[in-house]
């Protein structure tokens, strides 16, 4: 392979020379600044800043250069689109054929402009990725994301083909009006798409050109975006693997598992009570979904490494099982059978699966949307649930079966899980493996070069100056500009993937943790707490928990739109984690009386304020993760569910142990570890700022 920075040099113009990327300076700078670092002469925060602007002055250099020669061609067309108005009223077949070749040449301007921007989209490109693997640092995910969106950027032209679609438009259009035969058609824009296919042999080069251009810019569209939910793959082989029916059936199956997880919150505490046990033993019985998927979620995620449609079977037969235990739990009056459905619901967990199939199966143009659809379906079914379970407030025997509020959640639940396992059953299209369109697709490069731009680059914070320099003379042997690399595979266990955490990494995980914590400590409770303290009958408690859960898409909406415009990610996680800390405080009984305005207040501070957080801990989480943790069973995705769930765990049994000391002491008592983790999580944020981009 050719040193790419040969290549730019030999394939460059030379009357543009000046206006390229100093790729070979940029090259220089990223030793020396490793050089420094390694020293000790620099700080990280000072080097990121330097090349951060290095690498802005570098773009503007070529966009503004881009954007004259733009100017230039479309100046060119439109005297052109002069002559060829005059010359078509009295048409000449030399001035014709002279025109023709005027507009052919002005393509082929277009055309070097073209390989222009490609080669300078690749420059920077391998000039970020070789800055990430000197540093051991995702500096790209912090240089797009800062770049991508902002109004005066001049990345944006390099990857927005606006401007350059008008001018082969415009070509395209004239090019086709001066061909001899038009047929019927007054205007190329209403002819078929079909009759458009014989075209001047500049139009197919220009075309190719712009999706080379296109695929090369994807890499930077790629890491800009702020998902868990990874993008892999090529849009040929998701096609194959894409089938609209069983996108929808994943995100009905994270709907029904959100409203199975929510829809006995309302009444866990006076099932238990019924059962003969304390009514704080609710703690245990929602907790123990949350403990059985701790375990679920890892082999579900190896599962989906060979199938999606097994799991998902497996899934919806598990959790019918769990909830016909759990409904049967109260004729058998038997907490351990409730406890068994309540532990089978949660090895039914098939999120890992649903992530996956999003990231894996669904084509490019619409994962965003389908990741969307995910978040979506999982805060309606949060809603749903508790809303759901506030009607069904009756109370009958059908032959030995009694149905009541504490039953009929399960029944309920049982029924659409078999529901969906019939629908599931009759429509899920199985999508083709890797290695079964691996024939279709022989020839696969470019999905190569994709595979190693996205494959692990993260090092130890510096190479060591042995490797680096084995490293740069690996570069020159081999005439690769990024030499030979490691092997970087996936995680193959918990610990291995434990090792790949780094304090960034740790932090945010850590404060993943807080806020499902807290969460969980103020859902899985409230029916104990309003009950005591204000007398809420199941139907109050389930109104405020689906105005809780309703209130998760507005406020994203909101955030997303106007918020994260104005501050950065890490100044809405620090502000967010501020305002559930004040939200924890608010919660707290500090006087002889604790009235409803106080409660519902601060639990509507504590849970929007998580809500926001977590949309931002797992943005900030996918941009500081090592890129070996974005493949295989043990990735990101995975770590951060863990985190989560083991949260859950822990809240429901400390509502639980609380219950011990009596219900007058539970709100405090489960309010303490909150209000500790709490500020250990913005201790932590606060050592680790710099690092968060």
């Amino acid at each position: 392979m050719v040193n790419f920075g040969k290549k730019l040099t030999a394939n460059r113009v030379q009357e543009w020379e000046k206006y390229y990327i100093n790729y070979k300076l940029m090259k220089k700078k990223v030793k020396q600044y490793v050089q420094e670092t390694e020293q000790g002469g620099k700080e990280r925060q000072c080097v990121l800043k330097e090349f951060a602007r290095m690498l802005d002055d570098q773009i503007e250099k070529t966009v503004l250069f881009f954007l004259e020669q733009q100017g230039i061609i479309a100046h060119k067309i439109q005297e052109l689109g002069e002559e060829r108005t005059v010359l078509l009223k009295s048409p000449v077949i030399s001035k014709i054929s002279e025109l023709r070749e005027a507009y052919i040449a002005v393509g082929h301007d277009l055309l070097k402009l073209l390989k222009f921007v490609d080669m300078n989209a690749t420059g920077i490109r391998k000039i970020l990725k070789k800055f990430d693997k000197r540093f051991g640092y995702k500096f790209t995910d912090y240089y797009i994301n800062t770049r991508s969106n902002h109004p005066y950027s001049q990345l944006q032209q390099v990857f927005k083909h606006v401007g350059i679609a008008a001018v082969v438009g415009a070509l395209s259009r004239n090019l086709a009006e001066l061909q001899e035969r038009q047929g019927s058609y007054p205007s190329i824009y209403d002819q078929p798409s079909t009759t458009l296919e014989v075209q001047d042999p500049v139009i197919y080069l220009i075309h190719a050109s712009v999706d080379k251009l296109t695929r090369s810019t994807n890499f930077l569209q790629f890491l800009g975006k702020h998902a868990l939910i990874l993008e892999e793959g090529e849009d040929q082989v998701d096609k194959e693997k894409y089938y609209f029916v069983s996108l929808m059936l994943n995100l009905v199956n994270t709907f029904l598992y959100m409203v199975n997880t929510y829809i006995i919150v309302p009444t866990a505490d006076d099932y238990s009570t019924s059962l003969g046990a304390a009514a704080t033993v609710c703690g245990i019985i929602i907790g123990s979904m949350a403990v059985a998927q701790v375990f679920s979620s890892v082999y579900f995620s190896a599962w989906s490494n060979k199938s999606y449609f097994k799991p998902l079977v497996f899934s919806s037969i598990v959790l019918f099982l769990g909830n016909t235990l759990y409904a049967l739990a109260y004729d058998l009056n038997s907490l351990t059978v409730l406890l068994i459905g309540r532990l089978l619901c949660g090895m039914g967990s098939a999120r890992a699966v649903n992530r996956r199939y999003i990231s894996d199966c669904v084509p490019r143009e619409i994962r965003m949307k389908a990741s969307a659809g995910f978040v979506s379906a999982s805060a309606l079914g949060m809603a749903c649930g508790p809303a759901l379970a506030g009607l069904l407030q009756t109370r009958f025997k059908l032959y030995v079966l009694t149905i009541n509020q504490d039953t009929l959640p399960g029944w309920v639940m049982a029924f659409a899980w078999l529901a969906y396992l019939i629908w599931l059953w009759i429509s899920f299209k199985e999508p083709v493996r890797d290695a079964e369109v691996k024939h279709v697709f022989p020839d696969d490069t470019r999905r190569a070069d994709n595979e190693a731009l996205e494959s692990g680059l993260e090092q130890p914070l510096l190479l060591s100056s042995e490797k680096m320099q084995n490293d740069e003379g690996d570069e020159e042997c081999n005439g690769s500009d990024e030499g030979q690399e490691e092997s970087h595979e996936p995680a193959t266990s918990i610990a291995s993937a434990y090792r790949l955490l780094t304090p960034s990494v740790k932090v945010q995980l850590l404060i993943y943790f807080m806020l499902k914590y807290a969460m969980e400590i103020l859902l899985a409770e409230s029916s104990v707490v309003t009950s005591f303290y204000f007398g809420w009958s199941t139907s109050s408690v389930a109104i405020f928990l689906a105005v809780l859960g309703l209130t998760v898409l507005p406020v994203n909406a909101v955030v997303g739109t106007y918020v994260s415009n104005l501050f950065e990610d890490r100044q809405i996680l620090l502000g967010s984690e501020i305002l559930v800390l004040l939200g924890i405080l608010l919660s707290f009984k500090l006087t002889s009386t604790y009235t409803m305005p106080q409660y519902v207040s601060s639990a509507l501070i504590t849970f929007v304020a998580a809500e926001v957080l977590e949309g931002v801990n797992l943005a900030l989480l996918a941009q500081v993760m090592s890129s070996r943790l974005t493949r295989g069973t043990y990735n990101g995705g995975l770590l951060s569910t863990e985190a989560g769930t083991l949260a859950r765990v822990v809240a429901d049994g400390t509502i639980t142990l609380a219950g011990y000391l009596g219900e007058s002491w539970l709100l405090n008592v489960t309010l303490l570890p909150s209000l500790i983790i709490c500020l250990a999580s913005i201790a932590a944020t606060l050592l680790t700022y710099n690092s968060m981009f």
